[in-house]
């Protein structure tokens, strides 16, 4: 009954989204409640507790289990996705859309013609990892974890304490503090081996990460190298106002919102119909570009 297999679900489509966010749920946080069902679709305790009853009987009857102590539904040792693909993207995209289940239409197969979506390569996550990692950053927790870089290829342990995770468009990481380095930091989810172990509470939350909590505006316009047509055709491709377009974010995240928009931060060179955009306040973000 996977979604690779089959064309036609026997199941409607209300039921089918709370069945794919039920299996996400218990897999990703290794707990489900009638409460994550009520919150995400408005729907009552007793609807709640008869989908997850319909998903165990009508969908996967050994991938459930009631845990008494858990007070809630946790995912069985024979644990096997049937209506998801089982991929940490689908319930990290999930988080990031804040239920708005965005991703949820864009994996079912609805074989739209005369339109085409390039998907980008999936860096997976096992769910031993990231369970412990929501965990931790929710209770303010260390980690203890092992991690690999370009610069350090063998694993290597490290104390963390998460905050946030984070997309960039190419890649999830997770914003945390470094016990070894003694500063908040960020680490690729695809680069933690084996699984991490929550330990106790800490003081660095998410509160002090004062790079993370520095608001500033990312203001791009039209390279002004460009002709007064050209640059028109520039606005209107990326729907500015007044000749530009300013993005809020994070300090911290500056370089990734310059990276997905495939810009370049210093001095326009080259052809300017190449990039065709820029950087308007270079200097207001010099520190966030280049330290």
């Amino acid at each position: 009954m996977t979604s690779q297999t089959h064309s036609k679900w026997p199941f409607r489509w209300d039921l089918l989204l709370r069945y794919r966010f039920i299996e996400t749920i218990v897999l990703w946080e290794g707990r489900l409640t009638t409460r994550h069902l009520c919150d995400t679709f408005g729907i009552g305790r007793q609807q709640a507790s008869k989908d997850i009853n319909n998903y165990i009987k009508d969908v996967a009857p050994h991938n459930l289990e009631y845990d008494k102590y858990l007070k809630g539904y946790k995912p069985t040792p024979e644990f096997q996705p049937q209506v998801t693909q089982g991929l940490a993207d689908e319930y990290l995209h999930l988080m990031a859309r804040n239920n708005e289940l965005m991703n949820v239409f864009e994996s079912l197969s609805l074989n739209v013609a005369n339109v085409e979506v390039l998907s980008l390569p999936v860096r997976d996550v096992k769910p031993d990892v990231l369970r412990p990692i929501m965990q931790a950053a929710r209770q303010r927790k260390r980690l203890d974890v092992d991690y690999v870089s370009i610069n350090n290829p063998d694993r290597e342990g490290r104390i963390i304490v998460p905050h946030t995770l984070v997309y960039t468009g190419l890649r999830w990481h997770v914003r945390a503090w470094c016990e070894k380095n003694q500063e908040y930091r960020d680490f690729v989810l695809s680069r933690f081996r084996d699984t991490p172990e929550i330990m106790d509470e800490s003081e660095h939350g998410v509160e002090g990460d004062v790079e993370w909590n520095t608001q500033v505006t990312v203001r791009i316009t039209p390279d002004p190298r460009l002709n007064p047509a050209q640059r028109e055709v520039v606005e209107v491709d990326y729907g500015m106002i007044n000749g530009a377009l300013e993005i809020p974010t994070r300090g911290k995240l500056v370089p990734y919102v310059l990276k997905l928009l495939h810009v370049d931060p210093r001095e326009p060179a080259g052809d300017a119909t190449a990039q065709q955009i820029v950087v308007h306040n270079r200097d207001e973000l010099h520190c966030w570009l280049f330290g």
